[in-house]
């Protein structure tokens, strides 16, 4: 069953407790922490063009796995210029919708994290809100941080987080969650899967058929007539996603090429330990 497809239709809803804000300030303070000069590795350049569009290529941000574009726009009032990334069609136009009425120049791209493509190298890639978990084979990893080296421009970071097989066996484990909103509520029952250490779980999402104002007067008109009539649709989905520690991302991270930087506790912002949910990674290009 394909996920994030009716859920994309609620998601900002149920996330908007989500401290994007807070990420993207860790983000940038990690980014600016290890930034390099961007000639680093580059022999310097005497002309004043060249060393503009190097600049401007220092300066842009991949965002992979980027979902309905929060995160990515947070970036790009940050001043970076961005590009966001996501497989799920669903999502990403919710992404662009946010563009349009924004005014920012973001570039998405629909296209899988395993598998991607741009036309240039960036600045920085950053990946979070447990995207990785979502690659469930070692291969698939090393095959994405691999991509990520290459698009990489020479010091370039890469900034990652996931979610710790502790946090899917001991925090989640096998637990149901249901959360009841104005237009729409989700049921989530969760399953841990111990010897391959996979989290299952499958949402059950009912959403008011009028929810969102499309500022078409016939589709409003219509959807007038559903709202007294209190129909709510129904959809069903189910996610996977895998737990990970970290000695075997930093072994990943080597295999792909990258150098480990750093690590730390995505809650506390303090060393990672043995009860950490979340993590987050930092690494460099490789040569």
């Amino acid at each position: 069953m394909e996920a994030y497809t009716g859920f994309a239709q609620v998601y900002d809803i149920f996330m908007d407790d989500t401290p994007y804000g807070e990420w993207c300030e860790n983000i940038v303070r990690i980014l600016e922490k290890y930034r390099v000069p961007w000639r680093a590795g580059m022999g310097g350049h005497d002309d004043s063009a060249v060393e503009q569009n190097l600049q401007q290529e220092y300066n842009s941000i991949l965002d992979l796995g980027c979902g309905t574009g929060t995160l990515t726009q947070l970036l790009a009032g940050r001043g970076y210029d961005m590009i966001g990334i996501d497989n799920a069609q669903e999502m990403l136009q919710i992404a662009m919708d946010k563009r349009e009425a924004s005014g920012l120049d973001i570039l998405y791209l629909l296209q899988d994290m395993r598998e991607f493509e741009l036309y240039g190298t960036v600045g920085a890639v950053v990946c979070v809100c447990d995207s990785v978990n979502y690659l469930l084979e070692e291969e698939e990893i090393i095959k994405t941080f691999r991509l990520v080296n290459n698009y990489l421009f020479p010091g370039g970071i890469f900034l990652f987080d996931f979610n710790t097989v502790y946090k899917y066996k001991t925090v989640i484990g096998d637990a149901t969650i249901a959360e009841n909103r104005e237009d729409c509520s989700f049921i989530w029952d969760n399953y841990y899967h111990e010897a391959e250490e996979i989290n299952e779980y499958d949402l059950t999402i009912f959403v008011k058929e009028n929810a969102g104002n499309t500022g078409d007067t016939g589709a409003d008109e219509e959807r007038g007539e559903q709202e007294e009539s209190g129909r709510y649709r129904k959809f069903q989905e189910t996610h996977y996603q895998r737990g990970y520690r970290l000695e075997q991302m930093r072994y990943f991270l080597e295999r792909a090429g990258l150098v480990f930087l750093e690590a730390v506790d995505a809650d506390t912002q303090g060393p990672v330990s043995e009860v950490s949910e979340r993590i987050y990674v930092a690494a460099r290009k490789g040569q």
